[in-house]
């Protein structure tokens, strides 16, 4: 059967530009920034904005040389312009990650068809993962967009039939989106590129791909975005090289140092729940992209490396001994190119068999819903999973009433509404679960604390971090805190300047007695340790994580 269907006109594709863009950006404010992530990529940035030093980052005041500067100066930039919020500090992230869908739909258009750049941005646009990791304030989404970028340029460069014009155009793109890559989040930017192009010529025996790379003009454009960062900040920071490039690369990759070992099959499940609702869709775009372009030296085959970059990246990090959820999100924008390929030919009786595997996926959720109170702890009360619970729930129907509605379109051989109803349903339930992920926030979030210590809060008055570290806490009080016997991730900062942090906590009650105004924030058991030890305090907040004191 004939599954072509006429260009959609101008005046649709804006509608679901509007709707999409609504959806995606207008929950950005509502929920508090939660625990670690958030409250770090906010904090450095406010940081610059504070000192003025948009060189070395710091987080709390020390030295924090784990990521490249790229993201913390855009996120500084929006609070310089528009003021420290919730919504600013998740800018960045909601920024590329939207962009990245109007990549996939432009790269699809040139490579598919006009049919296949839809689709793809449809599928990349509602995918639970995309969605949830384009609102939260992490670095990943930001890598991801550039690396894409990387990717998308090189397919359009390398395409059959282009002008070397065109092609010299877009390998200067593509070399920007490696140097913009590598100030996101390190040499990962460079070094998974790199390989998936050497792979792909191993492969495809296209060794006179490389004479296309414009490599000496390339490398330029790359040293000139990425180099004069790397150079200032080693010239003020001379233990910057060996901390960011050793242990924040080889070390993370090679050895378990940073404590995050997973089994190998960690990034399965986190990929089929990832790219829901598109599950057997994926696996019919990657089975069709290998059998559809084979090795023929000479002409490229852009299947071929979108599968490559899927497999080596998805491999890549599935090795690593650290391993964390949104490490895996890079290889999103490549299947979304892949499903929206195959969905631009799918007949609708076979896609109306790929889907329906969504409605028992959105009944389960639907039922099992109210089985997350039993995740519950003394930290994260039961009752917070409660009020969540009908979020999740909301969630569920949207990918139910999405599935039903694309069941019956396909059925009626109606390919390009089902695939829409379908992913507006998605993206809907992303958002619906990141909101409600807000029910939470008493326990996820400093921001509910912050708000009762303010009227304590005074200009110089001493402010100590017993035995912890809130990340989401100087964010929302809008300075740094003294760590007392704790140094974690800030270690090798502290290392540089040891006058900025207290070691223990006998040192500190000493501190502390002599303080005629000063306040701490500590965890609840370490409160109750000193109250049993008649250490004089005043509790004025406390919650499941934390407990805040003055002196009495």
């Amino acid at each position: 059967m004939n599954t072509a269907h006429p260009p959609l006109s101008r005046a649709w594709l804006w509608l679901l530009l509007i709707i999409a863009a609504f959806t995606w950006f207008v929950p950005l404010d509502y929920n508090a920034l939660v625990r670690p992530d958030e409250g770090r990529y906010a904090e450095i940035p406010r940081e610059m904005v504070s000192s003025g030093d948009w060189n070395t980052p710091r987080l709390n005041g020390i030295k924090y040389f784990e990521k490249p500067a790229l993201q913390y100066w855009a996120t500084a930039a929006a609070y310089t312009l528009f003021g420290e919020h919730n919504w600013t500090a998740r800018l960045w992230s909601a920024l590329t990650g939207f962009l990245g869908i109007l990549l996939v739909y432009f790269t699809g258009m040139r490579l598919f068809g006009r049919e296949a750049g839809l689709m793809a941005a449809l599928v990349l646009g509602s995918s639970f993962l995309y969605v949830m990791l384009g609102h939260i304030n992490i670095l990943d989404m930001g890598v991801s967009f550039f690396m894409g970028l990387t990717l998308a340029a090189m397919l359009l460069a390398q395409r059959d039939g282009v002008s070397a014009q065109e092609t010299r155009g877009w390998m200067y793109v593509c070399w920007a989106g490696m140097g913009l890559s590598m100030l996101s989040k390190g040499l990962i930017g460079v070094a998974l590129p790199g390989a998936v192009l050497v792979l792909y010529t191993l492969i495809q025996r296209d060794w006179a791909l490389w004479k296309r790379l414009h490599l000496g003009a390339g490398l330029l454009i790359f040293l000139a975005i990425a180099a004069p960062w790397f150079i200032t900040v080693s010239i003020d920071n001379p233990e910057f090289p060996w901390f960011f490039f050793v242990h924040e690369h080889f070390m993370r990759f090679l050895t378990t140092i940073h404590g995050r070992v997973h089994p190998w099959y960690t990034f399965i499940p986190v990929v089929m729940l990832g790219i829901l609702p598109w599950l057997l869709p994926m696996f019919d775009g990657l089975w069709r992209a290998w059998r559809s372009e084979a090795p023929t030296r000479g002409q490229f085959a852009p299947r071929r490396m979108l599968l490559i970059w899927v497999v080596f990246i998805f491999l890549f990090f599935s090795k690593s001994d650290s391993k964390l959820v949104p490490y895996i999100l890079p290889i999103f924008p490549a299947l979304a190119l892949l499903i929206g390929d195959r969905l631009s030919r799918i007949p609708g009786r076979t896609l109306f068999w790929q889907l329906i595997i969504m409605l028992p996926i959105a009944v389960a959720a639907l039922v099992s819903a109210p089985l997350a109170v039993r995740a519950g702890s003394a930290e994260v009360p039961a009752s917070l999973y409660a009020s969540f619970v009908p979020w999740i729930q909301a969630a569920a129907a949207s990918w139910l009433a999405g599935t039903l509605l694309a069941l019956w379109f396909s059925h009626h051989h109606r390919v390009r509404p089902a695939v829409i109803s379908l992913a507006l349903a998605g993206l809907l339930a992303g958002q619906l679960t990141f909101m409600g992920y807000n029910a939470l926030a008493p326990a996820s979030s400093a921001y509910n604390i912050a708000q009762q210590i303010k009227p304590y809060l005074r200009p110089g008055v001493p402010f100590y971090s017993v035995g912890m570290y809130e990340q989401t806490l100087p964010p929302y009080i809008e300075r740094t805190v003294t760590l007392v016997a704790h140094t974690d991730e800030m270690a090798f900062g502290l290392e540089q300047e040891p006058k900025k942090w207290i070691p223990t906590v006998e040192a500190w009650k000493k501190i502390w007695m002599q303080q005629p105004y000063a306040l701490a924030v500590m965890s609840p058991s370490t409160y109750d340790q000193f109250v049993q030890e008649r250490l004089p305090m005043r509790l004025i907040a406390r919650d499941t994580r934390r407990a805040v004191v003055t002196t009495p």
